[in-house]
């Protein structure tokens, strides 16, 4: 396993790309409402990018083709947006990678449409919660073990379980890099965490099991 490490010049550019996913996540999710179709958000999306001066990293690859991954209730990643109308009560998880200076931004975040019901606002809370965790655990001279067991850890002691065929990733000049990061794992196993080195952390909380399965359109989770 090589991970690449980065200088701190690279690292102020990934800065600045994930601020600009962070912004459009943020517009994005003042703009989720009942009544929109999920594709609305695919162009809201594109554009915002676009007027940040970076250009979304989603579209055509590995063949998705959106600029934006929306996925609805029990749709984990990978949803394709399209003519699904949001509802009151749903819950909608935007998720979004750009390019900048040659360098990738990926995050994603969870909205509710409307009201939500009180297992709904957990769930979200769990999820974001164990991400946290999982940041904390993060740091030089840690194991990469200690991250997975973090946000492990943290999910499955509100009841919950963590999506185990999906993991977080380092990042940089490509959008998926070395290592791969579980949602679960073994305190003080792993590579050696250090300086430099750049890693999407992305928790997948599910109530109930953790077993996932892949739609008919070949991309939903």
């Amino acid at each position: 396993m090589s991970i690449i490490i980065k200088s701190e010049r690279e690292i102020a550019v990934m800065r600045q790309a994930g601020r600009i996913v962070a912004t459009v996540l943020d517009i994005l999710s003042r703009q989720v409402r009942p009544g929109m179709k999920t594709k609305e958000l695919d162009v809201i999306a594109a554009g915002e990018v676009e007027r940040l001066g970076a250009k979304p990293s989603f579209k055509g690859y590995r063949g998705f083709p959106a600029n934006l991954c929306v996925s609805v209730n029990d749709e984990v990643v990978h949803g394709i947006p399209g003519e699904r109308i949001l509802r009151e009560g749903d819950i909608i998880s935007l998720d979004l990678g750009a390019s900048f200076m040659g360098f990738q931004g990926d995050a994603a975040v969870t909205v509710g449409v409307g009201e939500i019901d009180s297992q709904a606002r957990e769930l979200m809370e769990t999820a974001e919660g164990a991400l946290k965790a999982g940041i904390a655990a993060a740091h030089p001279g840690a194991r990469l073990g200690d991250i997975s067991a973090a946000i492990q850890n943290y999910a499955e002691s509100r009841g919950y379980s963590v999506v185990r065929e999906y993991t977080g990733h380092g990042i940089g000049r490509e959008m998926h890099e070395e290592p791969q990061i579980p949602n679960f794992g073994l305190p003080g196993t792993g590579p050696v965490l250090k300086k430099g080195m750049t890693l999407a952390l992305e928790p997948m909380v599910n109530v109930g099991d953790w077993h996932t399965r892949v739609g008919d359109d070949h991309w939903t989770v």
